[in-house]
């Protein structure tokens, strides 16, 4: 099985990426999404979350904004937060693959903002990184609901420079042009990662995938 690391920073067109890999018919597993279950009712990190950040907690789910609030500005709060979300993210994605390879998926993708900032690349077999222009990040970053320039400047002193993520890829799938060059790249992707299953297994996936 064929582990495929999918990331780029911010409005860089990750989520269209993850939609291209799923409509070629591959499995992918967001940690975004999984963190929302994790915060969200009953979720699995709710209960340290209000140990660790008394009032953020509201009717069984953290209150995302108000976590947002209060880690925008303190790296030790954000290191706290993260220091519960982190392993039960990379808990979920474990079960994911081992379903996956359960099912003989020949490739998988593993949707992750901050790939390389936590490591995670060293658990893929390739990592393709999505990359646009900055002009056109800033655009689409100041369209969404509540983001202002602050916040962008701030959200990218977290990740990793635009070029180093770019310069540590395997493959980067330039999204500043029309999404159709964009799924056609991806589906170059799939294309080879399954023909190279048929030669060699994937190293990534394994007892050891931490």
């Amino acid at each position: 099985m064929i582990v495929i690391g999918l990331t780029g920073s911010i409005a860089m067109g990750k989520s269209t990426a993850a939609r291209a890999f799923r409509r070629l018919g591959v499995p992918v597993h967001d940690a975004d999404a999984a963190v929302r279950r994790l915060l969200g009712p009953g979720g699995a990190a709710v209960a340290a979350v209000a140990r660790a950040f008394p009032g953020a907690v509201k009717n069984g789910a953290a209150d995302r904004a108000e976590l947002a609030r209060r880690v925008f500005a303190d790296p030790d709060a954000l290191r706290r937060l993260e220091g519960i979300l982190h392993p039960l993210v990379r808990r979920r994605a474990r079960a994911f693959l081992e379903a996956a390879a359960r099912r003989r998926a020949p490739v998988v993708v593993l949707d992750v903002p901050l790939l390389f900032e936590t490591g995670g690349d060293r658990n893929c077999d390739w990592v393709v990184t999505v990359s646009a222009p900055a002009f056109l990040q800033t655009a689409r970053v100041l369209r969404r609901p509540g983001m202002t320039a602050e916040r962008l400047a701030a959200t990218r002193t977290r990740q990793m420079p635009d070029a180093d993520k770019r310069r540590r890829a395997d493959i980067v799938v330039p999204t500043g042009l029309d999404r159709g060059f964009s799924f056609r790249a991806i589906g170059a992707i799939v294309a080879l990662a399954r023909a190279t299953k048929q030669a060699r297994r994937g190293r990534a996936w394994g007892p050891c995938w931490r």
